[in-house]
């Protein structure tokens, strides 16, 4: 054979090999799932797939039949906006110091900042070559200065894509179980009058929790949000047979979760499983049999958590995960080890702040409260004109409640709580002071401590000072707090210990932060205070930083000391220009009747004037009690 003839079988082969890498490499492509979230707001596993007899859900019931069914996906936040940065950044927002809610928003002016270089996981899915929509929430709780969607609005849809083959990551947000649907009954009307009367709960159905006045409002309310749950399962029926009826339901893994607990007392806002713990189902078409967690139907009891998202997002499409990424995927080919116990945390809701964090296994539940002398439910102004919260406390002053309700109102909760979650799924049964339980207790502290170092949890910085740091070095939090390790270690002692000796000396510490804990550390005692601490906290009202000032005063009232220095210094708080130190000052006068007396005027001017609404609502309801009135604000 000549060389013009090796040359040409050369060349049939080279042809032959690049069509078949072409036709691996699109059958590779072909081989790429579509991804389909459906996430629902307010709800706890009140799924008939979850055992409830109550629940008429019979089309996730039958995706749960053909999927996997998750009972151990926890919230890493009990409320909406600190979740889904989560989900987003697939990152503890107390490490990135957005855990307060609303820490961005239109009426907020020191917003929270999120780094922009940390990538966000529909950006990686889109470099991949995937057609991200979001329809429609957003809510990510961060200043997002850049477009990480192709398309997020109410009409954004997996269709819109403009190449039919190229693979879709796309989220449905469904808001129909959200407590608003709960409390507003012309809402609750308008959105389920579509729903057949046999998938109606029937009140004298419900089983009240004990933590409930079993009255016949409550049980109304509670067969609202069944219903509501039944009309959101038609929705979920008509999202998939929008996948049936294109042809992608073959080609398309389904997620389905809340985005964190029930709209209720006691659940959404609290680290109780209710708040936390939620529905999980995940649907794998069986070409993509490889990633199934188990067989088909069962349940996977492995420990998930909304920081694990997004990488298992990533992971399923076949893209890199970031490295700043703290959560794990749990679905794909490479996986780490199944973890062994996923995180909780809890900063200011709306304008209250009770900064708690929680460690969870399998069996136990280890919950940290670093303001034990505020009670589990503090007035506040949305969930508190909810018609269930007035029935709730038209039985406290009744004194009707059972010992569960009681302790939701009761004013005072302990430094830290431990339950057995296998034997105690409600959480009721308080371990802690159980010295049979003393060496599980030091476990899960331990646990607890090593994760707030491991992540640099910024939760424990004040919010003005937090948002005042990041301002002077033109900084996200997440990132200027790296470089400071030299005093975290102090912040977490200070902000546990009950030595008194040790918050004296962190009285005099020079990082205000820990100043401010030592403050708030006098006011967590339980003991009353000698007149050196007394003298030495009188002195601090004189402390450089006003935070630091309001924190002692707030201690030196709560030890029945009082003076005009110390009324200074609340008034100085209320005319300060950064809105957190504002709040915090306002927080102080809610509390202490004494003091607002002779700040009424002021306080009254700022609920006409003051740009912050949190400021306004706490301010007016510490008059509301002052003087007998009942004004609304907004």
């Amino acid at each position: 054979m000549n060389i013009l003839g090796k040359l040409f079988y050369v060349y049939l082969f080279l042809l032959k090999f690049l069509f078949l890498v072409g036709c691996n490499t699109q059958e590779e492509e072909k081989k790429r799932p579509n991804i389909l979230w459906i996430t629902v707001e307010d709800i706890s596993p009140n799924l008939g797939c979850y055992g409830d007899r109550l629940a008429r859900t019979p089309n996730l019931d039958a995706l749960a039949s053909k999927g996997f069914k998750y009972t151990n996906a926890i919230a890493n936040a009990p409320v909406c906006s600190p979740a889904r940065n989560a989900i987003i950044t697939g990152m503890y927002p107390s490490s990135l110091g957005t855990l307060n809610m609303r820490s961005h928003s239109q009426e907020i002016k020191s917003s929270g900042r999120t780094p922009q270089d940390i990538k966000l996981y529909p950006e990686v899915l889109r470099e991949v070559g995937y057609y991200c929509t979001n329809n429609s929430k957003e809510d990510y709780n961060f200043d997002l200065k850049r477009s990480i969607w192709d398309e997020s609005s109410t009409e954004a849809h997996w269709r819109n894509r403009p190449n039919k083959n190229t693979p879709f990551f796309s989220i449905f947000n469904l808001t129909l179980t959200h407590e608003s649907c709960i409390n507003d009954k012309e809402k609750h009307e308008r959105l389920t009058q579509q729903l057949p009367e046999q998938l109606r709960t029937n009140p004298q159905e419900i089983l009240v929790p004990r933590y409930f006045p079993d009255t016949p409002k409550v049980r109304t309310l509670l067969t609202r949000h069944y219903d509501n749950i039944a009309m959101m399962d038609i929705v979920v029926k008509n999202l998939l047979q929008e996948l049936e009826e294109a042809g992608e339901s073959e080609n398309t893994i389904v997620f389905f979760y809340s985005d964190h607990g029930t709209g209720l007392p006691r659940h959404k806002r609290w680290l109780f499983d209710t708040g936390v713990k939620v529905p999980f189902i995940v649907f794998i078409p069986d070409q993509f049999e490889s990633l199934y967690p188990s067989q088909p139907g069962d349940e996977v009891d492995q420990l998930i958590s909304f920081i694990d998202l997004a990488p298992t997002a990533i992971e399923l499409a076949g893209g890199e995960i970031p490295e700043n990424m703290q959560g794990q995927a749990f679905l794909g080919k490479s996986l780490k080890p199944e973890r062994n116990y996923v995180y909780l945390a809890r900063g200011r809701m709306d304008e209250r702040y009770d900064i708690q964090r929680g460690v969870r296994s399998k069996k136990f539940k280890y919950l940290r409260y670093y303001e034990p002398k505020k009670p589990f439910i503090q007035y506040m102004n949305t969930p508190e004109g909810g018609p269930l919260m007035t029935e709730l406390r038209k039985a406290q002053k009744l004194g009707s409640l059972n010992p569960e309700g009681q302790q939701l109102v009761a004013p005072n909760k302990p430094a830290e709580s431990l339950f057995d979650l296998s034997i105690d799924p409600q959480e009721f049964n308080d371990l802690a002071k159980n010295p049979n339980m003393e060496e599980q207790l030091k476990e899960m502290r331990k646990i607890h401590d090593l994760w707030m170092k491991e992540i640099m949890d910024v939760g424990l910085i004040p919010e003005a000072i937090m948002r005042r740091w990041e301002k002077e070095n033109d900084q996200p939090i997440y990132q200027w707090i790296r470089d400071q390790k030299d005093f975290y270690d102090e912040l977490l002692l200070m902000s546990s210990t009950e030595n008194e000796k040790v918050l004296l000396d962190g009285l005099n510490h020079a990082n205000e932060a820990v100043r401010y804990w030592a403050g708030q550390g006098f006011y967590n005692l339980n003991k009353r205070i000698g007149n050196t601490i007394v003298k030495s906290l009188n002195h601090k009202l004189n402390d450089p930083v006003i935070n630091v000032s309001i924190s002692v005063a707030r201690a030196l009232l709560k030890h029945q000391q009082h003076s005009k220095k110390l009324i200074d210094v609340l008034s100085r708080g209320l005319k300060a220009e950064n809105e957190w130190t504002r709040l915090q000052a306002a927080l102080v006068l809610d509390d202490f009747e004494n003091v607002l007396k002779e700040l009424k005027n002021q306080a009254q001017n700022l609920i006409n004037t003051d740009s912050n609404k949190y400021v306004v609502r706490t301010l007016n309801h510490g008059l509301n009690q002052l003087l007998g009135t009942s004004n609304k604000v907004r």
